[in-house]
């Protein structure tokens, strides 16, 4: 098949979060597989086309993308690349180019326009989303070629399937091709809705009947329109049902109960990953001191990735992230970690009181926490770190840092995900594979995370049951330690037998092909 993802971002290209390694792991199980795969993603400003081995390639051309009362057109340009097989092309335009953040504005830009909040979305969002996905369209047809499938990630890519059916031009030359929109998140800020309908018309061409169609909560959704004309899925089993039948829609203005009452099917297919990506038993390619095997039970070098992440934070060596706090080297002793975004979604306000407290009843234990995001759960952890009685036991470090986070997940004990809603999860999969057992709320995708089978679970979401869980955790760490280890094992051979891209990608084919989940 020729199958033509549709992203903002691409790990080793351009990324902001977890689809960027979702689109480039199963383009390249594709690829792995005989399809040929291309990835279409704009030339922000950060990138520099020449310097990642990216030629220009292919024609000018002249999109049109008017607003409500001008009518306008913006010249795009191309460049083409490869890497492991996957043809990547790169949209070069001046409205991408003058972006130095995928999705939000970045110190240096509101340094040149203060009206630019450095954190805050893009103002001209929706025209980027659409600018991409006509140039996509665009492409395409200059060079001849119609693909099998257009695999549209998210919000920025759902308006390709209308596109597609209902503009003149772009429906005579794709009436072959499939197309298939991913939820990689449903919650309300995620949808690149608009509310200026006049504007929304006019910037995609599309007609009064298909934006009055796709309205949610007054605003024209692009997961609505996109459903309309194409299959749409999401990125767990169990995310797709709490969508369609749980109060959780409600965190997605009720998106999942929308595509239910249209009649429209939300497939669910959980993320994989690559194992050998995360594998300690080959520790120079993940910056480890020592390496270890968790799919054997066998971890003494846990313990030196443990002493080296020690020595790190003692001497500052942090590659430019924020301390607070300190860890001493307590072998004895059990490491809680968590890497994360710092918001309520994530979880992490609960996890603060959570920990507040355990710290409290528990003397002995340490913790690492790595992330960033709002001011006000960052100041909460930072008052933890900084308690005078807890000198060496906890460190906070924020900012981010690959480096620093294999070697959290390396030397950890157990892994805290205490979201409030997560679609998927592949957090957990990477501290498994690195025999750092996760301790998650059951929503989600977190699901696959069995309790006392390949992590611990919990259901309530809040510091007490969080603090609870976390106790139980401890205990199996100090008294039943062929437990912990066994948990451990399972927990490499389950992502192995059952979580790999080249099994998720065999149900992707599927659904390719227009054939039912």
């Amino acid at each position: 098949m020729n199958i033509w993802m549709v992203a903002r971002e691409y790990s080793g290209v351009a990324g902001a979060g977890g689809i960027k390694d979702v689109v480039r792991e199963l383009s390249e199980a594709l690829v792995r597989a005989g399809h040929d795969v291309t990835a279409v993603v704009p030339c922000y400003g950060f990138i520099e086309p020449g310097k990642i081995g990216f030629e220009s390639f292919g024609p000018e051309l002249e999109i049109d993308m008017n607003y409500a009362h001008e009518e306008r057109r913006e010249r795009i340009g191309f460049f083409k690349g490869e890497i492991n097989g996957v043809d990547i092309i790169l949209v070069e335009s001046g409205r991408f180019h003058e972006k130095l953040g995928v999705y939000t504005y970045t110190e240096e830009e509101e340094r040149r326009d203060p009206s630019h909040k450095m954190g805050e979305g893009h103002y001209d969002y929706f025209a980027m989303n659409v600018l991409h996905q006509k140039a996509v369209l665009a492409l395409a047809i200059s060079m001849g070629l119609r693909p099998d499938v257009f695999h549209c990630h998210d919000g920025h890519a759902a308006l390709t399937p209308v596109l597609m059916k209902e503009i003149e031009g772009f429906r005579h030359y794709f009436r072959s091709s499939r197309a298939l929109v991913t939820i990689h998140n449903a919650g309300i800020g995620y949808h690149q809705d608009v509310a200026d309908l006049p504007f929304a018309k006019a910037n995609t061409g599309l007609p009064w009947r298909v934006i009055y169609s796709s309205l949610l909560n007054g605003s024209f959704d692009p997961f609505l329109a996109g459903a309309a004309c194409g299959v749409i899925n999401t990125v767990s089993e169990n995310y797709a049902r709490e969508l369609r039948e749980t109060e959780l829609d409600a965190m997605t203005g009720w998106l999942g109960h929308a595509l239910m009452d249209r009649g429209i099917r939300l497939v669910g297919i959980t993320n994989g990953i690559n194992p050998d990506d995360f594998d300690p038993s080959r520790p120079e390619r993940l910056g480890l001191p020592a390496a270890f095997n968790p799919a054997q039970g066998e971890l003494r070098g846990k313990i030196e990735c443990k002493r080296f992440l020690c020595e790190l934070i003692q001497k500052r060596e942090l590659d430019g992230l924020k301390l607070y706090g300190g860890l001493k080297y307590r072998p004895d002793q059990p490491l809680v970690t968590a890497i994360s975004r710092f918001s309520e979604q994530k979880g992490i306000d609960v996890l603060a009181d959570a920990i507040d407290a355990l710290f409290g009843e528990d003397n002995a234990f340490q913790s690492v926490i790595l992330g960033d995001g709002k001011k006000e759960i960052v100041t909460q952890l930072v008052r933890i770190a900084e308690r005078p009685d807890l000198k060496g036991r906890m460190a906070l470090l924020t900012g981010y840092s690959q480096r620093l986070a294999n070697l959290i997940y390396a030397a950890g004990d157990f892994f805290v995900i205490p979201s409030r809603y997560e679609p998927c999860g592949l957090t957990d999969f990477m501290a498994q594979l690195m025999g750092n057992i996760p301790v998650v709320r059951a929503t989600g995708g977190l699901v696959k995370v069995r309790d006392g089978f390949n992590g611990f679970s919990y259901i309530e979401h809040s510091p007490a049951v969080l603090k609870e869980a976390i106790k139980r955790a401890l205990d199996v760490f100090r008294n039943s330690r062929e437990f912990k280890r066994r948990i451990i094992i399972n927990a490499v051979a389950d992502i192995r037998e059952n979580h790999t891209w080249d099994r998720v990608m065999e149900r992707y084919l599927r659904l390719y092909s227009g054939q039912k989940e």
